[in-house]
């Protein structure tokens, strides 16, 4: 394996388990969270509490990211994913060793929160140091291919989450489920986070940030000079966020409590989606090196938009599963190519604290809020959640039209490693 196929593989595995990691509390929100820390509730108010809990560790992200991102420009992309990976998956492993409502009361969802913050925290700089440092192995022409190994993470790791409870579940049955079973996922992070540091801690350093000059103030310096950037940035990726969390947290929760399909037929569902996804992932990502990552990204941005309404009519008519793998494959489209995109809008010296914060002010934004939305939503109707999937389309596809003007406008400064900042688009 050559030395970039080699750095992109160790990224893309160690994003899998870090996103598994964070991941598989949105399973467990869908399914079991309800039941454990607010069995007080019903079953639908329950399920909004579960969700309230997922955002919160979206609304950590953003601060993670400013911190981690800043870090990563001063000290290095490969020492402060060392850190993301070991303290995510520290925090998960705890999150299985929680008492529940039952036993201490109102502590439970308090602890279970805390550590949900220091999940998000953490993650706020895992995924943007992992593409880049994938990205900036790669030589020019490829970053769309290899940053998109990184981002096969994402489904990846929510196979992993969705396949860990599955098996769970069908090992304890769904009474040992409730009981202790559904810790056994979570408790198994400390296996993963093993296999993710040895693999970690083998890669060398990014070339490109070895070579470039050091900011004194990276964050501040991002915030200054491309702050304009940084929040249409945020738009693009926030789009897709509020997407995908419909999909994989919500739709589990619509499809067992409005749909009555079974836990286990759930999660099927959302593995199948999952894989197909592993696989639209990179074929966009080459694609958008063939063809720019405009065009391939605005394309994502319509499908979103067009298959908002048609998402509930396929689940609705008992094709649960066929809509959510088109959902998966479908966004991968607007996915698949962000690792590029994203780094292509910063300068070396300062591209994790960019990158970091604009991906992350639009995951808070989406995803961090997507699921509790679209539950709160849920009492208006399936339209109401239909027409905010169209929103965030409509957002992400606006961005992308005015990224591209603001990008070609960044004045002759604006270089990276010597060589002007391309187009977005080109």
């Amino acid at each position: 394996m050559t030395g970039v196929r080699k750095v992109a593989a160790a990224s893309a595995v160690g994003n899998s388990i870090e996103l598994y990691d964070f991941l598989l509390y949105g399973t467990a929100s869908a399914l079991v969270f309800d039941k454990i820390f607010f069995p007080q509730f019903d079953s639908r108010v329950g399920v909004l509490l579960a969700f309230a809990t997922f955002g919160a560790g979206f609304l950590a992200r953003p601060l993670g990211g400013a911190v981690i991102g800043h870090l990563g420009d001063r000290i290095g992309r490969r020492a402060m994913l060392v850190v993301t990976l070991s303290v995510t998956g520290v925090s998960t492993a705890t999150i299985g060793l929680l008492p529940t409502y039952a036993q201490v009361g109102i502590l439970a969802p308090v602890l279970l929160v805390l550590l949900r913050v220091v999940q998000g925290f953490f993650m706020g700089g895992e995924q943007s140091g992992a593409s880049l440092m994938a990205v900036e192995h790669a030589p020019p022409g490829r970053w769309g291919w290899y940053g998109s190994w990184v981002f096969i993470g994402s489904p990846v790791g929510l196979v992993l989450a969705n396949l860990a409870m599955y098996l769970s579940s069908r090992a304890t049955g769904e009474r040992d489920f409730l009981s202790w079973g559904w810790r056994l996922p979570f408790l198994f992070s400390v296996v993963l986070v093993g296999i993710g540091l040895y693999i970690r801690l083998r890669v060398a350093e990014s070339p490109r940030f070895a070579r470039a000059g050091k900011a004194r103030l990276p964050i501040a310096e991002v915030l200054r000079d491309r702050w304009r950037v940084v929040l249409l940035g945020a738009g693009v990726n926030l789009g897709f966020t509020i997407f995908i969390y419909v999909l994989s947290v919500f739709m589990i929760g619509y499809g067992r409590t409005e749909l009555a399909i079974p836990a286990d037929g759930l999660l099927v569902a959302i593995t199948a989606g999952a894989v197909a996804q592993v696989v639209a992932v990179p074929a966009f990502g080459l694609l958008s090196d063939r063809v720019g990552r405009f065009p391939v990204m605005f394309g994502g941005a319509i499908f979103q938009t067009a298959f908002a309404f048609p998402l509930f009519w396929l689940t609705d008519s008992g094709w649960f599963t066929f809509a959510l793998v088109l959902g998966f494959v479908g966004s991968a489209a607007l996915f698949g190519p962000s690792a590029a995109y994203f780094a292509e809008l910063f300068r070396t010296r300062v591209r994790y604290s960019g990158v970091a914060l604009s991906f992350q002010l639009g995951a808070v934004l989406g995803g961090g809020l997507a699921p509790l939305l679209a539950q709160s939503l849920l009492r208006t109707g399936t339209w109401a959640i239909a027409l905010y999937l169209i929103a965030g389309a409509v957002l992400s596809g606006v961005c992308l039209l005015a990224i591209g003007s603001a990008h070609e406008a960044e004045p002759a400064g604006g270089e990276s490693d010597g060589q002007p900042l391309a187009p977005a688009q080109a």
